[in-house]
């Protein structure tokens, strides 16, 4: 199991969405992808995603414009 970590910090739609789906891509069952960024859009899309994928959401904190999203693939 491994972490892995992306920085979409100052990135707009649809960079942090397409970073989150190439880093699940790569994900081994169990790792834990931690996304930090600043969109605003972002913040609410990522968690509909990992939704859609069936993945599970363990964190969002953060504000609006400047946020962690964790989740477990």
């Amino acid at each position: 199991m491994a972490d892995i970590r992306i920085d979409v910090r100052y990135e707009t739609c649809p960079v942090p969405l397409v970073e989150m789906r190439k880093a699940v891509r790569r994900a081994e069952p169990g790792d834990i992808i931690e996304i930090a960024g600043t969109h605003p859009a972002s913040q609410k899309e990522i968690p509909m995603a990992v939704e859609a994928l069936g993945l599970e959401l363990l964190a969002v904190e953060g504000t609006p414009d400047a946020w962690t999203i964790r989740i477990r693939r």
